[in-house]
């Protein structure tokens, strides 16, 4: 017998070891019964966490939409003329806190209450009680209905009464929003239940938020009727807006707002994948955005225009718009093919309804949502990398392409009828367009009493002899082609500048603004010829500040 069992031997003989390894054991045993019973509190608590992730996810990508209607009111009240901004502002503004009421009163029943394939109704009014299983999906939702309204406020801007507005504004976000997402995203609607082989998709709204919207922008702009002055002699007339650096502040804020748009409709952070969803989603989001802003910016210089900003703003929202549908399902590249063909289509919808249809849509609202949001449904079906038909040419790819077929011409028509019945029934009880008076003097002061740039706020107290030379002060008298901007008539509230503004030595600048005299974009200042009526021809141009 060798030492080694010899030795074992005497050591599992010796009954003191054996009851040290009998009482670590039992105390391992003991552990592992208290493990085991401890394993469902565990996971009840990493549960709670995940559903904490989630909904705090939910609710910080819905304080950054929420600041989209901060971008939307910049762009339209940068797109508008400074006569209407207040009126603007106002609209834009309401358009979250009608929504909120609308949406807690009966959107979000209509949205995701149990129902049937058409329509939920459970959880009206449902803060009362606190029904709503899940509130940050609430808030989530209610920031895209708010959304969908504002499409609308832009195409109708500057003509529209404010009564008119209130109703349209409710009734959208109460009603004929919530049914389109119930049938989309609800589990019970007729589009997301599907074929029983493939159910729409659209991930974060090119159809069910955008297409809606700009079909009732469209419809609702047909209705109200063009502005006056848009078209004369059937000819398409420029009336621009009074602040493109206001417009380009509002496209920046907006470009913001897609990231969370599209990246936070994956709903989750707690589970595995979700991260790289909601990655992909904002890669995509500013590849569409950036391929849609170039390719509409150079397709509109070399067909004889500008390198316009306000294009390029417009096409990169569009592309965004585009992408929204799919910005989960495509590869990088298919982005950028469906923001290059969204540029393109900006501009063909832009024409259509102006130089076509003869609709006046000041925005551009219609060519940027309806227009990006139906490419955007179309997209998804062509270039998904799971299912689309570029990766697999077979029955189920064009079916997939049907089906989102149906549900976009499917949104189309409900919100044409719905706009048709809303708008014309707010028109036939003439509560639709302001009066000629309103919309040629401006509606910020008879419908707000708040002048957005009021006259007098421009105004000084220094006496009259400061602004022609009468100060021995060289950088005062504006020599060397300054000039001092001082219009006291202002100071008396009349609301007319002085017909000479001021005199150096090189030239004369004049302006005569009268508040309540209709005119183009910077005419106000001197950009007209005119005369003294004693001497000599003034020179037009603008003033020298």
């Amino acid at each position: 017998m060798d030492l080694g069992t010899v030795l074992r031997g005497q050591l599992f003989s010796n009954t003191s070891m054996n009851e040290t390894l009998e009482s670590v054991l039992a105390r391992l045993l003991a552990s592992a019964a208290e493990a085991r019973a401890e394993y469902p509190i565990v996971e009840e608590k990493m549960l709670v966490l995940a559903t904490n992730i989630d909904a705090f996810f939910l609710l910080a990508m819905s304080v950054n939409i929420f600041l989209m209607q901060c971008g939307f009111a910049f762009l339209e009240c940068g797109a508008v003329r400074s006569k209407n901004t207040t009126n603007i502002l106002i609209k834009n503004m309401l358009d979250a806190f009608v929504a909120g009421i609308a949406y807690w009163a009966t959107g979000y029943s209509f949205s995701f209450g149990a129902g049937n394939k058409f329509i939920g109704y459970e959880y009206f009014f449902s803060a009362l009680n606190g029904l709503v299983p899940d509130f940050s999906h609430w808030f989530f939702h209610f920031v895209f209905a708010a959304t969908s309204v504002t499409i609308v406020s832009g195409a109708m801007a500057e003509r529209c009464g404010f009564s008119a507005y209130l109703t349209y504004s409710f009734v959208i976000t109460g009603f004929v929003y919530p049914v389109v997402s119930h049938w989309a995203w609800a589990p019970s609607g007729w589009l997301a239940i599907g074929t029983g082989e493939v159910s729409y998709k659209d991930f974060a709204g090119s159809g069910v938020v955008h297409l809606l919207g700009g079909g009732c922008a469209f419809v609702g702009a047909a209705i109200l009727g063009a502005r006056k002055g848009r078209f004369v002699n059937g000819k398409v007339m420029t009336i621009k807006g009074h602040s493109v650096p206001l417009a380009a502040l509002g496209g920046f804020i907006l470009f913001f707002g897609f990231f969370a748009f599209n990246g936070g409709s994956q709903a989750s952070m707690s589970q595995d994948g979700d991260g790289a969803v909601v990655a992909i989603a904002m890669v995509n989001t500013v590849i569409a955005g950036s391929f849609a802003a170039v390719t509409g910016l150079v397709f509109n210089r070399v067909t004889g225009g500008c390198w316009s900003l306000l294009i390029t703003i417009n096409c990169a929202l569009t592309g965004m718009v585009s992408i929204c549908a799919g910005c989960d399902a495509l590869w990088p590249w298919a982005a950028a093919v469906t923001g290059a063909v969204a540029g393109l289509t900006f501009i063909c919808w832009s024409n259509l309804v102006a130089k076509i249809l003869k609709v006046d849509d000041p925005l551009d609202a219609v060519a940027v949502h309806a227009g990006g949001g139906l490419w955007g449904v179309v997209a998804v079906p062509l270039f998904a990398r799971h299912y689309g038909i570029v990766y697999n040419w077979d029955r189920l790819a064009f079916l997939q392409l049907g089906w989102n077929v149906v549900g976009a011409l499917a949104i189309l028509a409900w919100s044409a009828a719905t706009s048709v019945l809303l708008f014309g029934s707010l028109r036939l009880a003439g509560l639709l367009r302001v009066s000629e008076e309103f919309e040629t003097k401006g509606l910020d002061v008879p419908k707000h009493g708040e002048p957005a740039y009021p006259a007098e706020a421009y105004a000084h107290g220094w006496p009259d002899e400061a602004t022609r030379g009468g100060w021995p002060d060289e950088a005062t008298r504006g020599r060397g082609g300054g000039a001092i901007f001082a219009p006291t008539e202002a100071l008396s509230g009349s609301g007319s500048f002085p017909e000479q503004m001021t005199r150096n030595d090189d030239d004369i600048f004049v302006t005569s603004y009268d508040a309540t005299e209709e005119r183009e974009p910077y005419e106000h200042f001197g950009m007209r010829p005119k005369t003294d009526g004693a001497s000599r021809a003034i020179p037009s141009g603008p003033v020298r500040m």
